[in-house]
């Protein structure tokens, strides 16, 4: 089961860009709890705290008390160019409520896998998470699949997958793939001849003899001079 992880939060008194920008100088991130049909609250966290959190790597899939509050994460906005953490969104949930969360998912027993180990297929991953349905008291942490015996053509499907006790996919219409041992790839002869190519271009540019560019200190060795044969 995934762990449940604490937030301290203080109440946001003002609210809008110029309030939200004045918090981060302050190393705080602005965040809202909503749902259960309750008002808005408008908070705010110490940014170093919520790093560690999302740092644990299950940060979206575990409950998160916040100020004895208890949530789930439902998103993080980040800043486009330093990646800081700039609004977190908690949606209020009971104690045994019935949540969807995106799990991550683990692959094992690479090695007992023929088609991996001495066919060099590949792991071709369509899913790297399983959205599933479950109790907000019961959310694991990971799904785990074994590859043991899987041969290169084999399929993993959600039906393959054994889900923990009382957890059911969020996509119910349809036996969704998850991944599947594909073949080496073999390069082509377009690849080989598009490679020489490629190649011969980039001897023939380094082959090619670098012009001297004179300097710009205004000294008199920048002049070529021609010498006559006597």
């Amino acid at each position: 089961m995934s762990d449940q992880l604490t937030l301290a939060a203080e109440t946001r008194d003002r609210v809008g860009k110029g309030a939200s920008r004045a918090l981060r100088r302050d190393g705080r991130v602005p965040a809202v709890i909503y749902g259960l049909n309750k008002e808005p609250d408008s908070v705010h966290l110490e940014e170093k705290a919520l790093m560690k959190a999302l740092m644990t790597g299950h940060f979206m899939n575990s409950v998160v008390m916040v100020n004895g509050v208890r949530t789930l994460p439902k998103d993080v906005s980040f800043h486009p160019v330093t990646d800081r953490p700039i609004h977190v969104d908690f949606l209020r949930i009971g104690e045994h409520s019935t949540v969807t969360v995106a799990v991550p998912i683990v692959f094992t027993d690479e090695d007992d896998a023929p088609g991996i180990k001495r066919g060099n297929g590949v792991l071709n991953i369509t899913r790297h998470e399983i959205e599933l349905v479950v109790d907000a008291s019961d959310i694991p942490s990971e799904i785990t699949i074994s590859l043991a015996g899987k041969e290169i053509g084999d399929s993993i499907h959600i039906s393959d997958v054994a889900l923990p006790k009382g957890a059911t996919p969020a996509i119910d219409d349809r036996d969704f793939a998850i991944a599947t041992i594909v073949p080496p790839t073999v390069p082509t002869v377009e690849d080989e001849q598009l490679e020489a190519e490629v190649a011969e271009a980039q001897a023939a540019e380094a082959a090619e003899p670098t012009p001297v560019e004179p300097n710009d200190d205004n000294n008199d060795d920048d002049k070529i001079t021609t010498q006559k044969n006597d």
